[in-house]
């Protein structure tokens, strides 16, 4: 049995296939390489280049595999540019997880594992850490367009014997310990990978987006987790389907937030590195604080994460810079 990996190529996705690989998994990917790298998969993957909405790829795919479960990353992920553009963002994460769902109920494929959001939170109006059951109240168009793709996919598994699991995650950081891949994305938007640059000259410096937010220190304040627990959680979360496990909604994140100026803070002393920080207006569609519950995942997937330490995070994704400035010098 056969796992497809759409946006395989890019940064969770390739992290995504290796671990597949590095558990006995057979894996295909969908890429159409918009922010994705052939370099980053492991050569064991085979890989479709197109997009995921495209029939006659998605029809090939299903004929030419015997495709067990789907692993949906692809999409777009860029918060302000949601806000700009939002059609863009309902087309491609919205209306194309229609087609590939669609296209996997025809084919008769039982599992379902999608790439959602903690965006579809907005701001918790209730207590945190915010649990699975609070309140959802996205505050951009790409929150929306995950939401979308969430209640599709829960109306189709009531209508089908389809099983999905959708991962809300929180901010994702950090690269593959043994440096195989990481984000590689030029022009990243995440902050870590930002400050990463910062702290390594390839920028001439850090923008803070608003330092008036009901936080301790003015800046937004997010949940971070380690690619590598992420791809973990997913993992689990398939073989609890494979197990017979019902349809579930589960977020992936530590408990625990950290500011932006936190972060910036850690870039600074784990890689030795002074840098400039200009403190700018606001973003649109910035929620102000969102940690994780992260009670079910442990409890149904059993997962138990390993890279729980921010310094760690910014270690490895320090360590894939490197590696990338030197991959991007040959």
């Amino acid at each position: 049995m056969t796992v497809l990996v759409t946006g395989g190529a890019g940064y969770i996705g390739s992290h995504m296939v290796w671990s597949l690989l590095d558990n006995g998994e057979d894996v295909v990917v969908l890429d159409r390489l918009s922010t994705g790298f052939r370099w980053a998969l492991a050569p064991e993957a085979r890989l479709y280049v197109g997009d995921v909405a495209d029939p006659n790829l998605l029809d090939s795919i299903f004929k030419n595999h015997q495709i067990e479960a789907i692993i949906h990353f692809a999409g777009s992920v860029v918060v302000p540019d949601s806000v700009s553009d939002p059609l863009s963002y309902y087309e491609n994460n919205t209306v194309k997880s229609r087609a590939l769902i669609a296209a996997a109920v025809a084919a008769g494929v039982p599992h379902f594992v999608f790439s959602s959001t903690a965006a579809v939170y907005g701001t918790p109006q209730d207590s945190q850490p915010v649990a699975e059951n609070a309140a959802l109240n996205p505050e951009s168009p790409y929150g929306w367009s995950k939401l979308m793709t969430e209640i599709m996919l829960r109306d189709t598994a009531a209508a089908t014997p389809l099983t999905y699991t959708a991962l809300r995650y929180f901010n994702v950081a950090g690269s593959d310990p043994k440096r195989r891949t990481g984000q590689s994305t030029a022009g990243a938007t995440h902050l870590i990978k930002v400050a990463c640059e910062v702290a390594l000259g390839k920028r001439s410096r850090l923008s803070v987006y608003g330092t008036d937010y009901p936080t301790t220190d003015g800046t937004c304040v997010r949940d971070y987790i380690h690619v590598s627990d992420l791809t973990s959680a997913h993992l689990k979360a398939l073989k609890r389907m494979r197990a017979g496990g019902r349809s579930i909604v589960a977020n992936c994140g530590y408990g625990r937030g950290f500011s932006v100026l936190d972060v910036v803070d850690c870039v600074k002393r784990v890689s030795g590195n002074d840098f400039e920080v200009s403190l700018v207006d606001r973003r649109p569609g910035d929620a102000a604080s969102v940690i994780a519950n992260a009670e079910v995942a442990r409890r149904e997937f059993d997962w138990v994460p390993e890279y729980d330490d921010l310094d760690l995070i910014v270690q490895t994704a320090l360590a894939w810079e490197d590696l990338l400035s030197k991959r991007n010098d040959k």
